[in-house]
């Protein structure tokens, strides 16, 4: 049965909906907003997500939303041959990793980081004397360091807790706050929940301790604690010589000093961290904030990469962000995908995992570079993202490709260029399969 059209009357108010089934839900969905028969199998169908986890993990369920996942192949980092997992809607995202790789394959990348600690932050306001009060709270490290290991015994268990503190009085335009900061080591954990939970244990003690009103304790996505760094050198005679090293170079300078450059800079690089985090079931918006904010740590919103030219007269590249990712905990635990492509990456510590995430982020930002100062970037997203407008068209089977090489060919990647192509396809009365792709190209029918 179709269900009916949006309808004038309609509330999105519907009580008890989130101790409904999905299936319930999808029904009460699809009446609220005209959807037909087709639509509401299309949302039933969970693909590789059970329906009943998918209930567990977020609220008021209806369906998934499958990506796609690309595996990055030619990377070799820190001397380790790794295959690296890309969840990622976006053309050419993979196939600029891939290559990036291919270009630097005999060095590869190498990487560090810095640790595995995470930050929580304890707002005090209203406090009478906030610098003695800080003092205060910094003579009581000893304390707060056995409420908060107390938390979790299984992460001091295991080589983690509580590590040190900040207090700092930070004006504001509410007057004076005192901020407490704990520095606690998460080891395998993101650690959000960990950190969490000891700030609001902590919370009632700093109150008493400052005198103040204590508001919000949450941990601060700006992982300073927790770097990640890749380095890798790309040789002149494998990226195409001294103008394609220098043009990068320039495409650097440019975005260091331009934060209107630098946003899109750096977005290319989430478009390859952020496709992995995905894929490993990690928290996208938590990296991509720490990164965001990392990038403009001096006051100026900047690069996160730096490129140079070294001894040899080679490109070399470099990156350092947070990445707060962990392999245990919340959908990386759950998600059957998620775990997969852990064994893909054949990762078992959060550390390695990051190490690789910011050699993809690097390879990401080396390769639009390149495009940037050679080709142009759309000479090859256009071509990947041709497939996508072919398919936008109505093309099915063989005829994507066909569609696809053809629109790039007459550099026309539009949709309306694409069904009119389509038609003259499917008039002809010769079979695809059996055409050159000459007569195709020239718009030829027999």
């Amino acid at each position: 049965m179709t269900a009916p059209r949006h309808g004038a009357n309609r509330s999105s108010r519907i009580a008890g909906f989130h101790r409904k089934t999905p299936a319930e839900r999808r029904d009460l969905v699809a009446a609220f907003a005209g959807l037909d028969d087709a639509a509401v199998a299309h949302l039933a169908n969970m693909g590789n997500l059970p329906e009943q986890l998918a209930d567990k993990m977020i609220e008021n369920v209806i369906a998934t939303m499958n990506v796609p996942i690309g595996v990055a192949i030619n990377l070799r980092i820190d001397d380790e041959e790794v295959m690296v997992p890309m969840a990622t809607e976006e053309s050419s995202v993979v196939a600029a990793v891939c290559n990036a790789a291919r270009q630097n394959y005999d060095t590869g990348f190498t990487t560090s980081v810095s640790g595995t600690l995470m930050i929580a932050q304890v707002q005090a306001v209203d406090v009478p004397d906030p610098y003695a009060a800080r003092l205060r709270l910094l003579g009581k490290r000893d304390e707060i360091k056995r409420i908060c290991d107390a938390c979790d015994p299984l992460l001091l268990k295991i080589g983690g807790g509580f590590q040190d503190m900040e207090a700092r009085v930070l004006d504001t335009l509410g007057g004076p706050m005192l901020i407490t900061h704990l520095i606690v080591d998460t080891r395998d954990a993101m650690g959000a929940n960990a950190v969490n939970t000891m700030a609001e244990k902590i919370a009632p003690h700093i109150a008493d301790w400052s005198g103040g009103r204590v508001f919000l304790r949450i941990l601060s996505n700006l992982a300073d604690r927790r770097l990640a760094r890749a380095q890798a050198t790309w040789k002149l005679d494998e990226i195409g010589g001294t103008s394609v090293r220098d043009g990068i170079i320039s495409a650097y300078h440019f975005a260091e000093a331009d934060p209107y450059r630098a946003a899109t800079h750096n977005k290319g690089i989430m478009n390859g961290i952020s496709a992995v985090v995905l894929a490993t079931g990690n928290d996208t918006r938590a990296v991509e904030a720490g990164a965001h904010a990392y990038a403009a740590r001096d006051g100026r919103y900047s690069s996160l990469t730096r490129y140079e030219i070294n001894a040899n007269g080679d490109l070399s590249g470099s990156i350092e962000l947070p990445l707060a990712v962990g392999l245990i905990g919340g959908a990386t635990k759950i998600h059957p995908t998620a775990q997969t492509c852990l064994k893909i990456l054949g990762v078992t510590t959060a550390e390695r995992l990051a190490r690789i995430i910011a050699a993809v982020g690097l390879a990401q930002n080396f390769s639009a570079l390149k495009a940037l100062a050679t080709t142009g970037i759309q000479a090859g997203h256009m071509g990947l993202h041709a497939q996508n407008i072919a398919i936008m068209a109505g093309a099915m089977g063989d005829e994507i490709d066909t569609v696809a090489k053809i629109l790039v060919e007459r550099k026309t990647v539009r949709i309306d260029a694409a069904q009119d192509l389509l038609s003259e396809l499917r008039r002809s009365s010769v079979p695809l399969q059996n055409r050159t792709i000459t007569e195709l190209q020239k718009g030829e029918t027999k």
